[in-house]
């Protein structure tokens, strides 16, 4: 039997800078197949050339044993190819129905729509995969793993038998992630060739059958999924031995093994918040009662000190990033208090935010957190166009020199990939894009950070270098809200953890009550 899918020496180059070089990589029917890499391995490019979004320079494509010449997005899709994007694609004002039938009108001659052919497919297919989801439903509506299925129906609609998937329990809570699995599980016993691309290693033996290995753009290995280890792969991946960095506790804090702080944070950077500020001062943020009815943020109250890192956790649509919001102004609160160092300041805008010191990450990285069309020099500068830091001059004319000095750092600190400055955003791998939207906000310095989903989609090294400068801006005095779908990263990071429910923050556990079960058991409506 043929592969379902089949690259040979692959190449490909973006200018000057080689993406794949010589990459092989097959795929049978039945089987799972991950793709593993770190950010700028040449995941995303390869995907790319399979979905027909982009042409090899070299190297040859099988579908099934045929030799594709002229890979374009119809083609691939004509021969049944589907790519589940870490973003889902939908059209957000039409219905389910009219999101899925984009997956199969378009392979039948062009005629009068059947609206009620539509609904029935759309609702068969749904049904297929397990998905209580009304067809008639408007697409903004759905929550994000929701939005999920309805792309998983759409390329079963369209008939597709080899389904790659990019990232797909990025924003998955972990029931959600767990139904993924067994659709994945079900769709291989129905013979469907799966491509899988996560950064979450610890997925991968629930559903793999094989594992292959990216580096720098070339091929590494392909083993069976059950013959490499957690810390064996990471090393293929870096290509040197890894060891988890170590995460452990001091005074009731944590504190993560690291260099030399952020450049700016004071010569003291590293010493513990506790000899920066009295234990008496107030708290650098709190909330009293905030609400906000457009979000269904409700009756919030927390505290967060210099030097803390205090974790929300909680389910997908459990509130976490609607309070975020609130806080930030995007959707400003209609009730309660927002106290800054002990005193009440009015947010009504993300204006007002910043102009109060509060930095935010949001979820969305490629709506919100960078802009696509500008390079990572402009992107890392936005925020520092004025204030002491500022690489404008008092006429608001950009300091060129300063400018480039100040992108050169965070390129280096953050380890952004490749490592040029005048590189467009929008050219960069996701995980490279997260690294330069952190970057941004932590040139501007802020005494409150507040994080949204700050490692999603950033590979194993990279979520350490990040956890890294968390930490790091946390002991140089800043107070840091992280929100976060990966249990493990919120236990391991934060120094307490908040769970969210239906809106509101049901409690906050010390670290040393914040167990997997209890914190899970708050999330779902159990006993604190």
């Amino acid at each position: 039997m043929p592969h379902a899918l089949s690259l040979s020496r692959v190449s490909k180059s973006f200018g000057g800078v080689r993406a794949l070089r010589d990459v092989s990589l097959d795929v049978q029917p039945g089987e799972a197949h991950a793709l593993v890499g770190e950010n700028g391995a040449g995941k995303s490019t390869l995907i790319n050339i399979v979905a027909g979004a982009i042409h090899a320079d070299a190297g040859e494509l099988r579908v099934r044993g045929r030799i594709v010449s002229d890979p374009t997005p119809a083609a691939m899709r004509a021969m049944g190819i589907a790519v589940i994007h870490q973003h889902p694609s939908l059209f957000p004002h039409v219905s389910v129905a009219e999101n899925i039938a984009l997956g199969w009108e378009t392979r039948r001659p062009a005629g009068l729509i059947d609206h009620a052919e539509r609904r029935r497919k759309a609702k068969d297919v749904l049904e297929r995969i397990g998905a209580r989801i009304e067809p008639e439903t408007e697409a903004w509506r759905l929550s994000f793993a929701q939005q999920q299925l309805v792309e998983i129906a759409r390329a079963l609609a369209g008939d597709a038998s080899i389904i790659l998937f990019d990232e797909p329990t990025a924003g998955l809570g972990v029931d959600d992630a767990q139904r993924l699995f067994d659709l994945i599980r079900k769709l291989k016993q129905q013979n469907a060739a799966i491509v899988y691309i996560s950064h979450r290693l610890e997925e991968l033996p629930a559903i793999a059958d094989r594992i292959t290995v990216l580096r720098d753009g070339q091929h590494v290995a392909t083993r069976a999924m059950n013959e490499l280890s957690r810390d064996a792969i990471v090393s293929l991946m870096v290509g040197r031995e890894y060891a988890a960095p170590a995460i452990a506790s001091a005074n009731g804090r944590r504190a993560v093994q690291a260099s030399a702080a952020p450049a700016g944070f004071g010569e003291n950077a590293l010493a513990s918040a506790e000899s920066q500020r009295p234990a008496s001062d107030p708290p650098l943020l709190e909330l009293k009662g905030l609400s906000c009815s457009a979000s269904g943020a409700c009756d919030v109250s927390l505290a967060i000190r210099a030097g803390e890192v205090l974790g929300i956790a909680g389910l997908v649509g459990s509130g976490r990033t609607e309070l975020a919001r609130a806080i930030t102004g995007h959707d400003p609160a209609d009730r309660g208090e927002v106290l800054i160092e002990g005193r009440v300041r009015r947010v009504r805008s993300p204006i007002d935010a910043a102009r109060l010191g509060i930095g935010y990450l949001p979820e969305d990285r490629r709506r919100d957190g960078v802009i696509g069309d500008m390079t990572v020099i402009e992107n890392v500068n936005a925020a520092t166009m004025s204030g002491t830091d500022r690489v404008s001059t008092l006429l608001g004319l950009i300091d060129r020199s300063r400018e480039r000095a100040a992108a050169s750092d965070s390129i280096a600190r953050f380890d952004v990939r490749p490592p040029a400055a005048d590189a467009i955003v929008s050219s960069l791998s996701g995980g490279n894009q997260q690294k330069v939207a952190i970057a941004q906000r932590a040139a501007a310095k802020p005494r409150i950070l507040i994080l949204d989903e700050p490692t999603q989609g950033v590979d194993v090294a990279a979520k350490a270098e990040i956890h890294r400068i968390i930490r790091e801006m946390a002991n140089a005095g800043a107070g840091v809200l992280m929100i976060s779908s990966d249990l493990g990263e919120v236990l391991a990071m934060s120094d307490r953890v908040g769970v969210m429910r239906a809106g509101r923050l049901v409690e906050v556990l010390d670290h040393g009550d914040a167990t997997p079960q209890r914190v899970m058991s708050l999330a779902v409506g159990g006993e604190a």
